[in-house]
């Protein structure tokens, strides 16, 4: 065995017993799942998700004034490129590079504009449930200087 297959052979059997689980090929059929009962206070809550090739796509969830649970892209057709996002003030979603204000009861019903990018959610009893497939149709606002276009 040459010197090289050795150390890659010890780098994955390393890799295997860290526990460490690399950034596979996403998955489009599956669905992220989180208990409806993590939104009822209404502020909002960030995620990221690993979308390869050095991309995290950003999101978050947010129970509206209305009682509506939503959830958007953290980035908008307009200011994505600057990659801020958005911050919860009250009951307001507020771009942190442009400082537009949006009524969290707009989050995921308007679109364009500096409006959060809308991301599809479903509730289905007390879960509320993300398709992979839909989180990675946002690519495009976070692969910036990545090779992926609008």
């Amino acid at each position: 065995m040459s010197v090289a297959a050795g150390i890659l052979a010890l780098a994955g059997i390393l890799f295997f017993l860290s526990g460490v689980k690399g950034v596979a090929a996403a998955n489009p059929a599956a669905d992220i799942v989180y208990p409806v009962k993590d939104f009822q206070n209404g502020n909002a809550r960030f995620y990221s998700y690993p979308a390869g090739n050095g991309v995290t796509i950003k999101y978050f969830i947010v129970k509206s004034s209305d009682g509506v649970i939503r959830t958007a892209f953290d980035a908008c057709d307009v200011c994505f490129e600057a990659g801020k996002g958005y911050e919860q003030k009250g009951d307001f979603m507020v771009c942190k590079n442009c400082g537009r204000r949006f009524a969290s009861v707009r989050v995921n019903e308007v679109k364009g504009g500096c409006n959060p990018a809308p991301l599809t959610r479903a509730i289905k009893g007390d879960k509320l449930i993300i398709n992979v497939k839909d989180i990675l149709g946002g690519k495009q606002y976070f692969a910036f200087g990545k090779g992926v276009g609008r």
